[in-house]
């Protein structure tokens, strides 16, 4: 197995895991895809956290609550995550499958606002040494070319971060 080495400004870098924040879009894909590769060429592991935000997670515990009265059947908060990272899984899937690839997921249910604080404390506890993220493009006027969400992750991280922006 090749390994990758990055040459960074604190020397030599190779990847041992990685985080990929995700979200249902193909620039979310687009990234998975370069997480995957340096993964690869790493033979490293890779941690999925999958954004449920609050309305997402409302509404999935109304459409659980409408099975419950129709089958009789009880669910809880499980089974609402259980369901998000089935979803999580099959988008992954649709990059990782085919380089074979299986990577931990972790569902977060959050705002925004908290979703920063949220891979930050994945990243460390996964002991993920790379994280791989897309922030909001932003005017010049705009607090930061790449967004508040992304501006805290690289600020905050302690090690290494790939960015694109959407």
């Amino acid at each position: 197995m090749r390994q990758v080495y990055r040459l960074t400004l604190r020397g030599l870098y190779h990847m041992k895991r990685g985080l990929v924040s995700l979200k249902e879009t193909a620039t979310h894909l687009e990234l998975l895809a370069e997480a995957a590769d340096w993964v690869v060429g790493a033979d490293g592991e890779l941690v999925v956290v999958w954004h449920l935000d609050e309305a997402e997670y409302d509404g999935r515990v109304d459409a659980l609550e409408s099975a419950e009265r129709a089958e009789g059947v009880d669910y809880d908060h499980a089974a609402i995550i259980e369901g998000a990272e089935a979803d999580a899984r099959e988008f992954a899937d649709s990059v990782l499958s085919e380089i074979g690839i299986e990577p931990q997921i972790e569902v977060v249910v959050g705002s925004e606002k908290t979703r920063a604080q949220r891979v930050l404390d994945a990243a460390r506890d996964h002991d993920c040494d790379h994280v791989f993220i897309v922030g909001s493009a932003r005017s010049p006027t705009g607090k930061a070319v790449f967004g508040d969400f992304a501006q805290r992750v690289i600020l905050n991280f302690d090690g290494y971060t790939t960015l694109t922006t959407e």
